[in-house]
This record gives structure tokens, sequence and C-alpha cells, in this order.
């Protein structure tokens, strides 16, 4: 009788190894799996086989119970894709090998950009898409804080179903953090007199900036004028005024009509950023190098020619941009 106890309980154990190895059957080529904070190893199961896999969930259950790794299930979105089996299902579970997915959020863009690549960004759930700037930032904890700039351009990948909401919470407490640091890295002819005087600064500088070797010596040129009261005369400024009325030609009246981004009309820094800048445009906000330049004109190659005169950036003007 014993032998045959022995005998059964080996079949069994046998036809264990052999299920928990075996791929599961999924409907489709792709089955989403949620598992929610806090749920039983029961709860797991029956989630598998409601999303769409062709399996006992009592099976899953004890499997799950005694493969030991039960309490060890973590919350999040999975993916369950053709060939997976019991066993892989759950390393992949205890793992929390959850579904991720990736959004870019680039140097010099503005909030319109910003929000319009999250519309776009796959599988990310959307809750401020109908609030205004302002409404968006007062869901964010910071009412009265101007959108522009305020989120660090990088690459930020998410799990599956996450929301718009945390991913700009993340890009904001991140552009919080780098100007901080690099705030705390300001040299001696910094003439800033804030981290949000950094922040405006750098958006500007992004946004003139053809060639990464340009920054320093155009940050220069700011400080040498914003130390001497000079306008900053910067049309990326000009044009941030405009907003959706830029229509891709600047004239003349446009620098001639006053707005508080206007900086041929107004001295000083603009009251908020115009664009999203980078750490390297931060950093070079706050560290210019030592010249006595005021003025700079592209070369039409990506890089700046820059004067200390004004008669020698018009010599540079004629050159570069009139061809004469």
């Amino acid at each position: 009788m014993m032998r045959v106890a022995c005998a059964v309980l080996t079949l069994l154990l046998c036809a264990g190894i052999v299920w928990v190895n075996k791929p599961l059957r999924i409907t489709g080529e792709l089955v989403d799996l949620k598992v929610p904070a806090g749920a039983s190893a029961r709860a797991v199961a029956d989630s598998v086989k409601n999303a769409g896999v062709d399996v006992s969930s009592d099976w899953l259950f004890y499997w799950f119970r005694v493969s030991g790794k039960s309490r060890q299930i973590q919350a999040g979105s999975y993916e369950l894709t053709r060939g997976l089996s019991p066993y892989a299902l759950l390393e992949k579970l205890a793992q929390g090998d959850v579904a991720m997915r990736r959004v870019t959020l680039v140097e010099g863009w503005n909030i319109r950009q910003v929000r319009q690549a999250l519309r776009q960004a796959p599988d990310l759930l959307l809750q401020t898409t109908q609030l205004s700037d302002a409404q968006l930032m007062a869901a964010l904890g910071l009412a009265g804080t101007h959108a522009e700039g305020q989120f660090f351009p990088d690459t930020y990948t998410y799990t599956k179903h996450s929301t718009d909401t945390e991913l700009l919470t993340r890009a904001q407490k991140a552009m919080e953090r780098q100007l901080a640091d690099v705030w705390a890295q300001r040299n001696e002819i910094n003439v800033l007199q804030s981290p949000k005087d950094a922040l405006i600064l750098a958006s500007i500088i992004e946004k003139e900036t053809g060639q990464g070797n340009d920054r320093d010596q155009i940050s220069a040129v700011f400080h040498n004028r914003l130390r001497i009261g000079m306008p900053l005369q910067t049309d990326p400024t000009v044009i941030y005024g405009l907003g959706t009325r830029f229509d891709g030609n600047l004239r003349k009246v446009d620098l001639q009509t006053d707005t508080p981004y206007n900086t041929y009309t107004r001295n000083g820094l603009p009251p908020s950023p115009i664009s999203m800048p980078g750490k390297a445009a931060l950093l070079a906000a706050v560290n210019p190098v030592r010249s006595k330049d005021l003025y700079f004109v592209a070369r039409g190659d990506g890089s700046s020619q820059f004067s200390e005169t004004l008669d020698a950036h018009n010599d540079a003007v004629r050159k570069y941009i009139l061809g004469k």
C-alpha cells in the first residue's frame, strides 16, 4: 500500500513539474494583467484567468502557494505573451517585471509640445488633458507657478497604465533637483539673483544655441548685458511672447510691439522661462565665461560669431546674414 501511495505521489509530482513548465494557453498574442496593490494570491490567480489565459485558477493558486513565492507577487501592469509557463509567470510576478513604456521630452520644447508628447505616449493614462496650464500646475501642487520650463527634458520610462500626472511630477522634481545642483555650482561672475533667474536664462540659451560649444559664450553675452542694464534683445523671447500668433516669420513690427517677453522693449529677464532647458544650458546660465562680448550672430552653420562692439557686430551681420 505504501508503495502505491509513493507511486501516486511521484506521478502527481511529475505531472506538477510538467504542468508548471508547460506554456499557458493565451488568448491572442498578448494579455494585459493588472495586479492591484495588496491583491491576494487567490485574487491574482483569478485575475490571470479573467484576463484571457486559459488556465485553472485553482491550479494556479496552488502553484503560487506551493512555490513559497505567493507573498512576493508585486503589484503592477504586466504583459503576458504566448509561450509563458506557470513557472515563468510566477517569476515575472515575483520579480515585478512589469510592462514598461517610455517617452522623451526634448530640450528646448515648450509646454505645448510637452503636453502633446504625453497625449501621444503609449499606454499612458491621461488625467490632465482637459486642464489649462495653470490648472495643471495646481494639480501638481504648484499653484501659481508658470508651467513653462518646469519639467526636465529626458527620456522617462514608466509602467503601462501610469498616469500623466505621475510622469509630470517626476519630470518636475527632476528639474527641481537639477536646478538646485547647478545653482550650487555658479561661478563668481554670475550676475543672476536666484535659481528662478537661472532657469529663465537657461531657457533662452537653449533656444539660442546652435552648437553646444557656444553656450558659455552666449551666456557671457547675456550676463554682460544684464550687468550694464542693456536689453537682452533676443528673438526667441519675442517669438514666445507672440505664442500661437507666430507664423514662422519674425517681423520688425513684432520687435517693436511691447509684451512682457519682448526683450527689445524691456530690460532684464522675461518673467518666466520660454522653453525647457537641459542640463548643459542650466550649467551655462550660471557659469558664463569671462568675456567682453555684447553681441553674437549666427554664422549659418550652427555656430555663432561673437563681438565686443556694435561696429564689429554689424560687420558680422553683413557677412553672415546679408552675404556682403
